[in-house]
């Protein structure tokens, strides 16, 4: 009966003896750190891995130091320029000290939670609706610095902190609408404007370039017409001077050019100047005709004639 009772107690106690190694043991996952107290005093900061604790005397509180989110529930916020609206909020931290976060703070969640609501209220109260709607970053950016300033003496850093959405009212949406719908018939109306001026121009553009081609071509022509006549007087004058002509061959020219004048269709007929130069030239014509001296005798009446009318020369030009 000894010996059966000896191995009770001896079982008892190895028993309790694993018990006890096994409310000793504590394992720390790597995500993890562990705050050690013994006998309610703070005693050391547990790495992730295994410990041996003392049961019964030492506690371990382990501490997440992942990246935790806070979303921020929707509140209505009033901006500078009066007009209310509603904000969602999300916020991204991180524990960096276990301890500070173990003993400094209660409830950090909640904590954090109603911070962030105040801040953002005081952060959106001091910027316009417009500012707050295409502003969100620089929201987000001052949110977070103070969100990071107040949370820092509870082991905690603020990572990032983002804007959801703001909702401004429904009478304020359709004025910005309408506000939106206008600006933008504004700048297709402005667009339509200056395509239309733009067209206008290349138009006026292109019809002076076309106006100053076809002057260029008329002049180009005049200019060739000019000096293919001026050639042609040149080669004239030339083919004149080489034959040297008498008064003979410039009176029947001179006849040539009257009967073209005197065609008939014109009312008037305006004879030159040198119109005894003319007259003077048909003694020589009749020469011409005739086979006969102008200053000779013969018998009849033409002798006479030319007796009576003398043959007239040419002035010498001057």
């Amino acid at each position: 009966m000894e010996i059966i009772f000896i191995l009770i107690v001896m079982g008892l106690l190895l028993i309790l003896l694993f018990l006890l190694a096994a409310l000793g043991v504590r394992i720390v996952s790597p995500y993890e750190k562990g705050v050690v107290e013994r006998l309610g005093r703070y005693q050391r900061t547990a790495q992730p891995g295994l410990h041996i604790i003392i049961p019964f005397v030492d506690t371990m509180r382990k501490v997440d130091m992942r990246e935790q989110v806070v979303d921020v529930q929707p509140q209505e916020v009033i901006t500078k320029d009066n007009v209310v609206v509603t904000v969602d909020a999300i916020v991204y931290y991180e524990a960096t000290d276990p301890v500070k976060l173990t003993y400094n703070v209660a409830d950090f969640y909640n904590a954090a939670t109603k911070l962030a609501q105040t801040n953002l209220r005081n952060v959106v109260g001091e910027t316009e609706l417009d500012e707050a709607l295409t502003s969100r970053e620089m929201i987000n950016a001052k949110l977070r610095s103070v969100l990071d300033d107040a949370t820092d003496k509870w082991g905690v850093r603020v990572v990032r902190v983002e804007i959801k959405r703001i909702d401004p009212p429904a009478d304020v949406t359709a004025a910005m609408h309408r506000q939106m719908k206008a600006e933008r018939d504004k700048r297709a109306q402005i667009l339509d404007a200056e395509g239309t001026r733009a067209a206008r121009i290349l138009q006026a553009e292109g019809e002076a370039e076309a106006v100053r081609r076809v002057a260029d071509a008329q002049r180009y022509k005049l200019e060739v017409e000019a000096t293919g006549q001026g050639n042609a007087i040149s080669t004239v004058y030339g083919a004149i001077r080489d034959a040297n002509p008498d008064e003979r061959v410039i009176a029947i020219q001179y006849l040539d050019t009257m009967k073209i004048v005197a065609d008939g269709k014109a009312s008037k007929l305006f004879i030159p100047y040198e119109a005894t130069a003319i007259l003077g030239a048909l003694g020589s014509i009749q020469e011409i005709f005739t086979g006969q001296p102008g200053n000779g005798s013969s018998d009849g009446g033409d002798g006479a004639s030319a007796r009576k009318n003398p043959p007239m020369t040419m002035p010498p030009a001057k």
